[in-house]
């Protein structure tokens, strides 16, 4: 079953209109992991924005199910991106102010679900190895450590969706591969679609598939055996 749906998708950017994406077709299905690579300037992150509504085709559609998401009312297209919807940056954007276990909880908090969701959330942060650390402030966690609990921020509404922009890209070689792990634990557990941009070989040949960009242009996918 098709999550998530391409069709001639084109995206400008600058005062110039310079063409970024160029007439992309790709479908990702349910459940699926996969990884966007290609050269820097290839357009991977542009597409990702697109297809997590951060940004929108300049022409074409980002269909999530059947249904186009320029349609979707600005109430509903709320809803899509607080419920259904999670981001992990390659920097954390913790809140200083606030402890692990706080900052997971604030998409719950603005959604009016802290308390359902405080069980979920200590869960989580027990999911990415960071149990003892839930009342540390983030100045007390290292790079690896934030970027962990943002990833279980991410996780918090229990989206049926993940991006991810270079999750690992300020990381080192072993805190990309917990990384890495939470993420097929969390592709397995809950079945949550993830489309991640990388520049890592490594990290791109243990996803599902690989969708490869040049110069804007699709590839023919990679079907990692």
């Amino acid at each position: 079953m098709s999550a998530l749906k391409v069709v001639n998708l084109d995206k400008e950017l600058g005062v110039q209109k310079s063409l970024i994406l160029k007439e992309l077709n790709f479908e990702v299905a349910e459940g699926e992991f996969v990884s966007l690579t290609g050269k820097s300037g290839s357009g991977k992150s542009t597409l990702l924005y697109v297809l997590s509504t951060l940004d929108w085709p300049t022409r074409g559609q980002v269909l999530y199910g059947d249904k186009d998401v320029q349609s979707l009312s600005s109430k509903d297209l709320h809803k899509l991106r607080n419920q259904k919807i999670g981001f992990v940056f390659q920097f954390h954007y913790l809140l200083p102010e606030l402890s692990a276990l706080e900052n997971v909880l604030m998409p719950a908090r603005k959604a009016g679900m802290l308390e359902e969701r405080r069980p979920f959330a200590i869960r989580l942060l027990e999911m990415v190895g960071l149990g003892d650390r839930m009342d540390y402030l983030p100045k007390e966690l290292s790079g690896g450590q934030s970027q962990r609990v943002s990833i279980a921020r991410s996780l918090i509404m229990n989206p049926k969706f993940l991006f991810a922009d270079e999750p690992t890209g300020s990381l080192d070689s072993a805190n990309s591969k917990l990384v890495l792990d939470i993420f097929k634990e969390v592709n397995k557990e809950y079945n949550t679609t993830i489309v991640m941009v990388t520049h890592d070989a490594d990290l791109a040949q243990a996803t599902d598939r690989q969708i490869h960009l040049v110069d804007g242009r699709l590839e023919v996918p990679t079907v990692i055996v």
